[in-house]
């Protein structure tokens, strides 16, 4: 059985928001790129933690998720994101650039509907900062129809954490022991 998506977010997630006082964490380091489209002579500056590729790739490793990008870097995320983390390339969702000026412009994470149409049936546990309690209820939704679903939330101003990959790596192996239950069980066997 095909392992459960891995959808990664980018911006508040490895690339962590400005604190109030306009700081990023200590444990980031800068660095300067010009995502697809953008003028060389403007790039953009984000701060990524450098422990965090080793940490995804030891997820990635353990072959219990399959991680796509699901963020507004788009293809950006496997070109400019990943490297820097020492990621392999990883597919995108290819989300659509919406004209809106809110991340929740029906009170739920605007790329929640691409995500759920590119998702179809599969399960998936989604990292991003953004979500809402409608985007919780969707995956609650999604889970009791069948499609296994789980939202994970850091803080925007901290970002990813170990203890965030610690809890989809125990979904995901939690997932994998129910199918094989499920396959070694079906519904209707009649017990010898």
């Amino acid at each position: 059985m095909r392992p459960p998506y891995l959808l990664l977010d980018v911006d508040g997630v490895l690339v962590p928001f400005p604190d109030a006082e306009g700081a990023s964490p200590a444990t980031h380091t800068r660095h300067d790129v010009v995502p697809a489209g953008r003028d060389p002579g403007a790039p953009v500056t984000i701060w990524l933690n450098p422990a965090h590729g080793p940490l995804l790739m030891q997820v990635i490793r353990t072959g219990l998720v399959t991680p796509v990008w699901c963020t507004s870097w788009r293809q950006d995320a496997t070109t400019l994101i990943g490297p820097l983390l020492g990621l392999p390339p990883l597919p995108y969702v290819d989300l659509p650039r919406p004209q809106i000026t809110t991340s929740h412009p029906n009170g739920y994470l605007w790329k929640r509907d691409h995500a759920d149409t590119w998702l179809g049936d599969a399960p998936a546990i989604w990292i991003d900062d953004d979500f809402t309690g409608l985007d919780h209820v969707w995956a609650a939704e999604r889970t009791a129809q069948g499609q296994a679903t789980a939202l994970v939330q850091p803080d925007p101003h901290v970002g990813l954490l170990a203890e965030h990959l610690v809890e989809v790596l125990a979904w995901a192996a939690r997932l994998a022991v129910t199918q094989a239950d499920a396959s070694d069980n079906p519904r209707g066997a009649e017990a010898a």
